[in-house]
């Protein structure tokens, strides 16, 4: 219905990282699992960009089938009870009864033998809104912090868009131009297109 992105990455060695997992129904739940057996992958870690609950509803059951750890900003954390509530408004109320690992600023994320993520803090979506960066890429999962052509709402309670604007011009446009975007909605990206074409970008120096 909300049409977010889950984003299944993975290494050489099979072992993969779940961004976002936000299966709604259980033809979505079942085409994930066929996707995962499919590929022979082994789910390591969740990722999450933000607390929204269009991009969690799918996270307990993940936990409970693969027993792996959900990484999510503190900042979020604490709101997942009031984030819970604005699922009700628009009727989605995803069990929120999940453990979570920190992702703070810097930190890195290993999955597998050589797949690899950096945790960027981009709030202004939501206070705890992250990206994940890999190198190896390079590839940035940038959740609803920046997308093609746009960047994300901040008419939510929590979010703030100078600190959205702040986050997108000091953290993600100075990643190398040929840096693949996969946002959380809609179409994918690069870094270098949307530093010469999103309207919301105005300020922006070549490291």
């Amino acid at each position: 219905m909300y049409a977010a992105a889950c984003t299944v990455i993975w290494g050489n060695d099979k072992r993969c990282a779940i961004v976002d997992p936000c299966c709604q129904s259980d033809a979505e739940k079942e085409e994930l699992g066929g996707f995962l057996a499919r590929e022979g992958l082994t789910p390591k870690a969740i990722l999450l960009t933000h607390g929204h609950p269009d991009h969690i509803c799918y996270v307990r059951e993940m936990q409970a089938l693969y027993n792996i750890p959900a990484y999510l900003s503190p900042a979020d954390k604490a709101m997942l009870s009031l984030f819970q509530l604005f699922g009700k408004i628009i009727k989605m109320e995803p069990d929120i009864a999940f453990t979570t690992t920190d992702a703070t600023d810097g930190m890195e994320i290993r999955i597998g033998e050589n797949l690899r993520f950096k945790v960027i803090a981009t709030p202004g979506h939501t206070p705890g809104g992250t990206c994940y960066y890999s190198e190896e890429g390079p590839l940035l999962l940038s959740g609803d912090t920046l997308f093609a052509g746009s960047v994300g709402r901040t008419d939510f309670k929590g979010s703030d868009y100078d600190a959205l604007i702040r986050s997108i011009e000091q953290r993600l446009v100075p990643l190398p131009g040929d840096t693949f975007v996969i946002p959380g909605h809609g179409p994918t990206t690069t870094i270098a297109v949307e530093r010469t074409t999103n309207p919301y970008i105005v300020n922006f120096n070549e490291p």
